[in-house]
């Protein structure tokens, strides 16, 4: 009753990293709350999967393991969440802005009644006072998201219905595992009294999955780009950069709206989030839609013609000039200065 939890995405008997970001802000939040962390995995051949949620501080973990949970199918899986949050009743529920998650939880929120806030940046707890009803509420979660294109950062309350449910990007929050040897229970759910043979009435024939070429998010240099870098030739610079430094090479999304870079490379808002060692900004103006993706960078380099740019207010050295003739002298003297 009333305790944080977290919908966790198995794949290939691994637990999303979406989802051992989410673990580690749960339990975060149930301890300021001063509740228990729970989580749930739904799927086929769960064995050891406890091993890998645990340690992330979980004090109860749900397993829902039958071979027809595999792969991930939104009526059962809405099914057996919407039935154990009902017995449950936690008072927030977190899970990715992943495909899965995109699907499942408008799906729960609205067989729950709870409302939802999908792409959250940040999550904190927080108190409201509702002035027309001359009411307090305590200990709410303020789910935080940027609206209106990125305009703005909007802070979203849920004052009284439960659960407050709320959707995060991968990449946005720090993973960490709490205890190697946390002790927590687990719970195997009897999966026939969640679902209904109706819910089974998709059969997945064939699966298709293609892996990314790029691993953007765990390269710890990023040497990104934007419009300002003027053309996709202008890219090639960025390219050998990024490979003298042994890094890999971003975008923002007018670069990519341009056409001089693929979609797959793009960070922001509707991109990937990323938060590298070192962050190279090239002819990005830097806007709050591409800023929620990079701003949790270590240390940031920002290169721009512009010196009142918005990406100079958060970077760490801003060089101003000419990326056509910056970017070719740091390849130079890095080449020059390393082994």
């Amino acid at each position: 009753m009333n305790n944080v939890f977290v919908y966790c995405e198995i794949e290939d008997g691994q637990v999303a990293e979406v989802s051992q970001e989410l673990l580690t802000k749960g339990r975060t939040l149930a301890n300021e709350l001063k509740c228990k962390l729970e989580a749930i995995a739904i799927g086929n051949q769960l064995e050891g999967i406890a091993e890998q949620i645990i340690p992330y501080g979980v004090d109860a973990l749900y397993l829902a393991d039958d071979k027809r949970l595999y792969p991930y199918q939104t009526l059962p899986h809405t099914s057996i969440i919407v039935n154990l949050f009902k017995e449950e009743k936690p008072q927030i529920a977190l899970m990715g802005a992943s495909s899965i998650g995109r699907d499942l939880g408008p799906r729960v929120s609205s067989a729950l009644h709870s409302g939802l806030t999908a792409d959250c940046t940040s999550l904190v707890i927080g108190e409201h006072y509702d002035k027309k009803a001359d009411k307090k509420y305590e200990n709410l979660l303020y789910q935080i998201r940027p609206a209106f294109g990125g305009n703005i950062i909007a802070t979203i309350i849920n004052p009284d219905c439960r659960p407050q449910m709320a959707t995060v990007r991968e990449g946005v929050m720090k993973k960490s595992i709490l205890d190697p040897k946390y002790k927590g229970k687990t719970v195997k759910l009897d999966v026939s009294k969640y679902v209904n043979d109706t819910d089974f009435v998709v059969e997945i024939i064939e699966r298709h999955m293609e892996k990314s070429k790029l691993n953007i998010k765990g390269s710890p240099i990023i040497v990104a780009g934007g419009y300002g870098v003027g053309s996709k030739e202008n890219f090639q610079l960025l390219h050998e950069l990024a490979e003298v430094l042994g890094g890999e090479v971003g975008a923002s999304r007018a670069a990519v709206d341009a056409g001089y870079v693929e979609h797959e490379r793009q960070i922001g808002q509707t991109g990937l989030t990323v938060r590298p060692k070192l962050y190279i900004a090239c002819g990005i103006s830097g806007q709050i839609q591409h800023r929620a993706g990079m701003e949790q960078s270590a240390q940031i380099i920002a290169i721009n013609t512009d010196p009142e740019a918005p990406i100079n207010s958060i970077a760490d050295y801003v060089i101003t000039g000419d990326i056509a003739n910056i970017v070719p002298k740091m390849i130079k003297y890095y080449k020059t200065n390393t082994k």
